[in-house]
């Protein structure tokens, strides 16, 4: 035999071993069910779309921010820089802009996502812990914090996808969200 020939059975042997393993494919875990996904509800658009039920206004956050909120995020949300939600709108520009962070106020497009990360994510220790009227209240005060909404606003599902957020044409558009 030449040497491709050899080469040649030798990889049509291996081939012959190792298919039969290679067509089962692994079984890690379990199907997830959707009862077990039911209480994740990651869809909520940037148009409003998957928000529940519920309202909260400034005041309200106010009192549970600094209740469950504060002790990571400092007052009135002037934390660290890894940690701050208030403060360097309009800091974020093409290049880089060292006195720039991201905050709620200068970063996020969609007041959407902020109802959205606070109701999935936080408070940190007990993630979600709070009520939908918490989360909207929350997002109302952090909201207000940031000049974004008057002091007298009320968030709900039909107020908070109107928010027009300081950055929201700083991102391009993905095509799947409206």
């Amino acid at each position: 035999m030449h040497m491709f020939e050899r080469l040649a059975f030798v990889a049509a042997m291996l081939f012959a071993i190792v298919a039969p393993a290679l067509a089962q494919a692994p079984q890690f875990g379990q199907p997830i069910s959707p009862a077990d996904l039911a209480p994740w509800d990651i869809e909520i658009l940037p148009s409003g779309t998957g928000l529940p039920p519920g309202r909260g206004t400034v005041a309200q956050g106010e009192v549970i921010y600094a209740a469950k909120c504060e002790g990571c995020h400092g007052a009135k949300g002037a934390g660290q820089p890894n940690d701050r939600l208030v403060g360097s709108q309009g800091t974020i520009v093409t290049g880089v802009n060292p006195a720039a962070y991201n905050t709620i106020g200068s970063y996020w497009p969609y007041a959407t996502t902020l109802f959205d990360y606070v109701r999935r994510a936080m408070p940190w220790n007990q993630p979600k812990s709070l009520t939908n009227d918490e989360v909207y209240a929350v997002s109302a005060y952090l909201l207000n914090l940031n000049g974004i909404i008057g002091a007298d606003d009320v968030m709900d599902a039909q107020s908070l996808p109107k928010v027009s957020m300081p950055n929201r044409n700083g991102f391009i558009p993905f095509p799947r969200y409206p």
